[in-house]
């Protein structure tokens, strides 16, 4: 199994959008360092469409490179500078509704070290606990 992640300061590049839509792997955009998740939504909305640009071949030639589209790419929440992702305490999190509003089903992963742990490796399974509890409540309010 294959799976490809572009960080935080690339997931703004178009170029990396472009070289996603045509992978046959799922590919995760983290979001931005300052805990947005718009550029990596729409990271994902790009390369889910076909895109055309100049690269180079196995033989070393340029050639315009055709890409057909990645429908496997998600959001990868890595918290940000002063907040961690999702919030604890949040009633709803706020990456579902932007997900759906950009026609994105609502998957993602989520990243337990970089902002979320505080850069801190011994965090790391104390925000693991806080996320399955959150991922729990958020099952229980749906089916309820």
């Amino acid at each position: 199994m294959s799976w490809g992640a572009i960080g935080a300061r690339t997931t703004e590049s178009q170029v990396h959008r472009e070289l996603a839509s045509g992978l046959s792997m799922p590919v995760g955009f983290k979001n931005g360092t300052d805990g947005g998740v718009q550029i990596a939504i729409d990271a994902v909305r790009s390369s889910a469409h076909p895109h055309s640009f100049l690269g180079v071949t196995e033989q070393g030639l340029g050639a315009i490179v055709a890409t057909r589209g990645n429908p496997d790419c998600h959001v990868i929440l890595r918290g940000g500078a002063e907040r961690p992702q999702p919030r604890r305490g949040e009633r709803r999190p706020q990456w579902p509704t932007a997900l759906r509003a950009a026609g994105l089903p609502p998957r993602l992963m989520i990243d337990a070290s970089h902002g979320n742990s505080g850069k801190d490796y011994r965090r790391q399974p104390v925000v693991a606990q806080d996320i399955a509890e959150q991922v729990g409540a958020e099952i229980g309010a749906s089916s309820a």
